[in-house]
């Protein structure tokens, strides 16, 4: 077993750190924005369900600072990017399209895809889809378990009804730190995104409610493909018995905690910069051993 424990983090202070510069790119038949900055190795940020890059910008941007080139694009039925066409919208289908988004930005062999609670279940479903195009996997308080335990009983998460999730991401947002830099970011991606087309925000949160991923974690961990889990100890959005599936599924997961809720990454960009790094020198560590 592999796991590291980082305890309260900072103050939000970021270090003189590399820009995030915001471009377009045609994905297929639509226009994607996407984020993209820093030096080094390629690195996909996928965001989760609601969201958009910008709401991670400072996270982004951390993570840019710390030896890597990264790329966070909109993802379909968000940030203005066109949803997927029907028979596509399920996980296999964003997992294709992330395979797209990496060739269209013209990366050339495997990347990390680092994925967010949706995000990081489509990472996962890409990860395993795609190995052509994904060499290593890092999920950050990721959706996939299929566990959910309302009442210490443990049932399939698809049974969890939807208003009950958006509670907790509502409870999430509210109780966070600093409070207005992470409502403030999380509300100039989701107002917008609901605005625009709020079916496609509804179809996505099905899916994400619904993602069971833990034969596809199995054939990974089979595989040898690094992954690492980083977990927020203190999430109720995606339950602890999810995660456990999770790890249960990958047999022996790198494993990096850190003291925080569901968007803990929003609120500490240099604590999700510094846990990235250990993540990164871990999958490093394992291709070399």
């Amino acid at each position: 077993m592999h796991e590291f424990e980082y305890g309260q983090s900072r103050p939000n202070v970021l270090r003189p750190a590399q820009d995030i510069r915001w471009r377009d790119v045609r994905v297929g038949s639509s226009e994607v924005s996407y984020g993209v900055g820093g030096h080094g190795r390629p690195v996909v940020f996928l965001h989760g369900w609601g969201l958009a890059p910008g709401a991670y910008q400072t996270a982004l941007r951390s993570l840019a600072h710390r030896g890597v080139r990264v790329y966070a694009p909109a993802m379909p039925g968000f940030g203005g990017t066109a949803e997927l066409p029907e028979g596509e919208r399920d996980l296999a289908g964003y997992a294709r399209w992330v395979g797209r988004f990496i060739d269209a930005v013209g990366i050339r062999g495997a990347v990390t895809v680092v994925g967010h609670s949706f995000g990081g279940g489509v990472a996962a479903r890409a990860a395993h889809d795609l190995p052509d195009h994904v060499d290593s996997l890092v999920l950050v308080n990721s959706v996939g378990g299929a566990h959910w335990s309302p009442d210490g009983e443990v049932r399939p998460i698809r049974e969890r009804p939807l208003w009950e999730w958006a509670w907790h991401l509502q409870a999430t947002a509210f109780s966070a730190r600093p409070f207005k830099q992470v409502v403030g970011a999380i509300a100039g991606d989701a107002l917008p995104n609901v605005l625009r087309d709020p079916m496609a925000v509804w179809r996505a949160g099905h899916v994400a409610r619904k993602a069971d991923l833990r034969a596809e974690l199995a054939e990974l961990a089979d595989r040898g493909l690094p992954v690492t889990l980083l977990w927020g100890t203190a999430d109720t959005v995606i339950p602890h018995v999810s995660f456990e599936a999770m790890r249960a599924a990958l047999g022996d997961p790198r494993v990096v905690t850190v003291a925080g809720n569901h968007c803990w990454l929003i609120g500490d960009p240099e604590g999700f910069g510094d846990a990235m790094v250990r993540a990164l020198k871990s999958e490093r560590d394992a291709v070399s051993a």
